[in-house]
This record gives C-alpha cells, structure tokens and sequence, in this order.
C-alpha cells in the first residue's frame, strides 16, 4: 500500500478531488496521510470533512489548529473569527457525526520511520516524548473536551519543562503540535511571526533546522506554514504549498523516491488576514 501525504486542505474540496484523480487514488492500494487543517478559510470546508471521513481507514489525520479551532466553537466556548468559512459546517445535518470523528483524530501519528504532526516540535523532545504528549491531549479531548477549550488559547507557556503539568502542558502540547514555527535552541517558542524566518541575530529558527533535533529517529511530515511552500531538507517534509491563498495542493508519496505532485488552487482568502 502508498502512502501518500497531502498538506493543508484548509475547505479546498475541488482541489482536493482533482489532486487524488492525478494521484489515481484507490482504496484497494493507497493510504493518504493528511497534516492537518482540513478546514477553514477554504469555500468547502463541510464536503472536505465528508470527504476525508468517507475514506475511513484510508485516511490518517492529525488535526491542525483550524480543525482544533472548529471543535472550539462546538464544545467550548471560542468565538468565530472574522476570516473562518465554517458556517456550512456548523449548521450541517450530520455536523454530530462529522464533529465526534473529527474529535477523535490525533495529534501526531507515527509509523514505518515517518512522524506526522501538523506544526513542529521543539529539539528536546523525542519520539517517545512527542507521542505521549500528543495521546496526554488526545485523552483529555476524550474525557472532556470543554475543559480542554476553556484552556487552549493563549500563548504561555513559551518554553518546554518536563515539570509542566495541568492546563499549562496541554496548552504547550498544543501550541507546538499544531502552532509553532520558530523556536529557539533551548526550547522557547514564538507564536507570533508568520511570514519569513527572521534573519540572525535573532536566536529564533525555523525548528526544525535546529540540532540537536532529539527526534531525528524519524522523517518528519509536517504543514502549517504556507510561506516556505515545499520543504525536503533536515530531514522533514514540509507539505503547506498555500492552497488557500492561490498557491498549490501538493502530495508526496512517502514509500518511494517521486516528485511531489500538486494542483493549482485558486485565491480563497488574502494572506495579510
């Protein structure tokens, strides 16, 4: 079975379609690993999560601070933002049972020497670590996800210590799964630069261009950050080609030596909102 990768689909449903038709995608050999962000910003956002839940266990997915936004408005108490397009979803007939999957996909996942997260990971965490990080979350989405979104949003802690504990480690979890970026060689993370790496002097880098990286013991499949486009270097795969804001819906096909596939996407939403 191929595995392949795709990156942020962000509600691009149509791109969606047309990049599985030139993968010749079919659920008798292929497996498709999504990085997260199914949702949001994009025009179809309730037909991608049908989509993706349709294919059952043809499909992975780690959930991205879009998708993790979603399940805010439903079990907490967030509020929409002026550029989310999850109306349709929200008012959906069968929004329970998109919701109650959605809620139940992880936030990393690890197999045959790949990783996938949506974002990054800070350079003192290991495999191990990152994974029961990730299932700590995961459970507590479980047993009650209300308290989890009271809690989730906000930027502290910016540091990783094993001795967080409570709310602050979830958070921390959560901001490095599916939010970070940039962080510094000691583990201090920024949350707030989007664009372009800054230049030196300044300690904060591109996180996963900093040694020693812990978890090197695996290929890391990531998305989130739209303005590198394609990444294949450090030994990750960097999948967020800015669909949604005019660029591409790329794929990579992790089991084999192939150029990375993608389909144009049109411009749904303006990078400066």
């Amino acid at each position: 079975m191929t595995r392949y990768a795709i990156g942020d689909v962000q509600g691009c449903h149509e791109e969606l379609r047309a990049l599985l038709g030139l993968l010749r995608f079919s659920a008798d050999r292929d497996r498709l690993w999504f990085v997260g962000d199914l949702v949001n910003r994009g025009p179809q956002s309730l037909e991608t999560l049908r989509l993706v839940r349709s294919l059952a266990d043809n499909a992975v997915v780690v959930l991205g601070n879009h998708d993790l936004h979603l399940l805010a408005l439903v079990y907490g108490n967030a509020r929409k933002r002026r550029s989310d397009t999850l109306d349709e979803v929200l008012s959906a007939p069968d929004r329970d049972r998109l919701f109650e999957w959605l809620l139940t996909r992880p936030l990393a996942h690890s197999e045959a020497g790949d990783l996938m997260v949506h974002a990054g990971l800070v350079p003192q965490w290991t495999l191990a670590v990152t994974l029961e990080l990730a299932r700590e979350v995961e459970a507590a989405l479980a047993r009650d996800p209300r308290k989890v979104f009271e809690h989730m949003y906000g930027n502290e802690p910016d540091q990783w210590s094993p001795q967080l504990r409570g709310a602050a480690r979830l958070r921390f979890t959560i901001n490095v799964l599916t939010r970070l970026r940039l962080c510094t060689a000691d583990g201090r993370i920024d949350l707030a630069v989007k664009g372009e790496p800054p230049p030196p002097p300044s300690p904060l880098r591109p996180w996963f261009t900093l040694a020693p990286l812990a978890v090197r013991e695996a290929r890391i499949v990531f998305g989130h950050w739209s303005a590198l486009g394609l990444v294949q270097s450090h030994g990750v795969i960097g999948l967020d080609s800015g669909c949604v804001w005019g660029g591409a819906l790329t794929a990579f096909n992790l089991d084999a030596r192939e150029t990375p596939l993608s389909v144009p996407c049109g411009r749904y939403q303006r990078p400066d909102i």
